[in-house]
């Protein structure tokens, strides 16, 4: 599948071909601190197949619990994250792609799940919190 996407200022736009039956969901606690958030979505593009259409990515190289490095990218401008790589493979062979970042991100489902030992004992039940289409608050009962 073809994909492209961008930061969220645009000074960043990418495109690359992914499969979209890899599409991941990453619970590990680095992936939680790093995206801000309970998990983090990726897809791995192939280096033959990914490309910087404008900008240049700010990198971070984290070393992980395994004393694996990972390069992750992100725009220095509004600070999305963009994708990481092997942080010691130069040239890269593959890119995580942070699926927030990839335009078609709607049609991309996950199918497998990692590091779910670290994962928020909430997150299974998620359907059953209180939502709302937009912004508004629910009501709550009285």
């Amino acid at each position: 599948m073809h994909v492209d996407g961008s930061c969220h200022c645009g000074d960043i736009t990418y495109e690359a071909e992914i499969d979209p039956g890899k599409v991941i969901i990453c619970h590990c606690t680095d992936c939680q601190v790093l995206s801000s958030s309970a998990f983090r979505m990726i897809v791995v593009a192939e280096a033959g197949s990914f490309r910087l259409c404008s900008g240049e990515p700010t990198v971070y190289v984290k070393t992980a619990d395994s004393g694996r490095k990972r390069t992750q990218a992100f725009c220095p401008r509004c600070g999305t994250q963009l994708y990481s790589t092997p942080g010691d493979e130069n040239p890269p062979q593959h890119y995580g792609l942070r699926v927030g970042s990839i335009r078609q991100r709607a049609a991309l489902k996950p199918t497998r799940q990692f590091w779910t030992r670290s994962a928020f004992g909430w997150v299974g039940d998620i359907r059953e919190i209180p939502h709302s289409e937009d912004a508004t608050p629910t009501p709550r009962p009285r």
